[in-house]
């Protein structure tokens, strides 16, 4: 329970920083606010209608990504943090503490 509570109020410090500093790209709609699945598919609807009215051919290709994040290697996310974030100093280190050593486990009752 502390380690979500502690999870959410670093994703809002990162996402805050990350906006101010105008790093997002414009188009992610994952993890920002008044963003959703709904919008990034109206962007594509919207996409693919622009290019089919004027007689274009227009291809949809879909990836299930849904367990992606299970499989990203820690050591290659804080370098993408620290060199393309500028996340450094004792937040790279607090964040590179808090990836290492993690297992998850479900409590069945």
């Amino acid at each position: 329970m502390l380690c979500k509570l502690l999870e959410r109020l670093i994703v809002q410090q990162l996402m805050d920083y990350l906006t101010l500093a105008n790093l997002l790209p414009q188009l992610q709609s994952g993890f920002r606010q008044c963003h959703s699945m709904e919008t990034a598919a109206l962007k594509v609807l919207s996409n693919i209608l622009q290019a089919v009215d004027p007689g274009d051919v227009a291809a949809l290709v879909l990836l299930d990504l849904s367990a992606a994040f299970d499989m990203v290697d820690h050591d290659i996310l804080l370098q993408h943090l620290s060199l393309t974030y500028g996340i450094s100093n004792a937040a790279h280190a607090w964040l590179r503490s808090f990836l290492s050593c993690r297992s998850q486990y479900m409590l069945c009752v």
